[in-house]
């Protein structure tokens, strides 16, 4: 299975992503921002980093890179698209999601490990998953805090849209404690914390991001 990785002028973590899709037993397939097609991939994942410099707001101008165009309308169509950190953010300007990330309440750029609980097993990207398990991975970011307004949070909530939730403490000051949420669908799903690097023992605090992108390659043999 294909799973394409966009690369955005200042994506960080594009070459982590592709290799996580790689370990999960993936072909990963790079995308460029400026693309006009996604090659014939079966999934998409927007990394984390920088894009665009963040300038405007992050993610403000990411979304109307070509190849957005295209993620969106497969999306809608869809395809597993997992948004990563700045792909979460992406994700919530281009209204694939819900909601939108802004400065964390600190007003400090945060890097840590962190406990994330699964809410959702139910999503193209989290089904390896128990409900309840709890999971660590890196966190990194400045404007990580998920903020909606009360009926869009009692919406999510009602729905079971919440997939991640910080439970040793909350980073970054996100409203009830959201780390990661998905769409009505289930197959576009947006989080802070970045799992791509918790993919082996060697470079992470160990390997419980995998489960991100083996769940995806499950969720595609299941539909092929």
């Amino acid at each position: 299975m294909k799973i394409g990785v966009v690369t955005f002028p200042g994506s960080l973590d594009d070459v982590d992503a592709q290799r996580a899709v790689r370990i999960a037993g993936g072909e990963p397939v790079a995308l460029w921002h400026g693309d006009h097609d996604l090659k014939g991939v079966d999934a998409v994942v927007l990394p984390g980093g920088f894009s665009y410099g963040d300038y405007l707001r992050c993610g403000a101008i990411a979304r109307f890179a070509p190849v957005m165009t295209e993620v969106v309308a497969a999306a809608h169509g869809g395809m597993p698209v997992l948004g990563i950190c700045n792909g979460f953010q992406i994700l919530c300007e281009s209204h694939l999601l819900p909601g939108a990330l802004i400065r964390n309440d600190h007003r400090t750029f945060i890097c840590r490990d962190q406990v994330l609980q699964v809410e959702n097993t139910s999503t193209a990207w989290t089904s390896d998953y128990a409900e309840g398990q709890q999971i660590t991975v890196p966190l990194k970011n400045g404007e990580g805090g998920f903020v909606a307004d009360a009926a869009t949070l009692d919406r999510i909530e009602g729905e079971g849209q919440v997939v991640f939730r910080y439970v040793d403490v909350n980073p970054n000051g996100s409203l009830r404690d959201i780390a990661g949420i998905t769409n009505e669908r289930g197959n576009v799903v947006g989080l802070m914390p970045h799992p791509e690097h918790a993919v082996e023992d060697l470079t992470g605090p160990g390997t419980d991001g995998l489960g991100l992108f083996t769940s995806a390659l499950t969720s595609l043999l299941a539909r092929s």
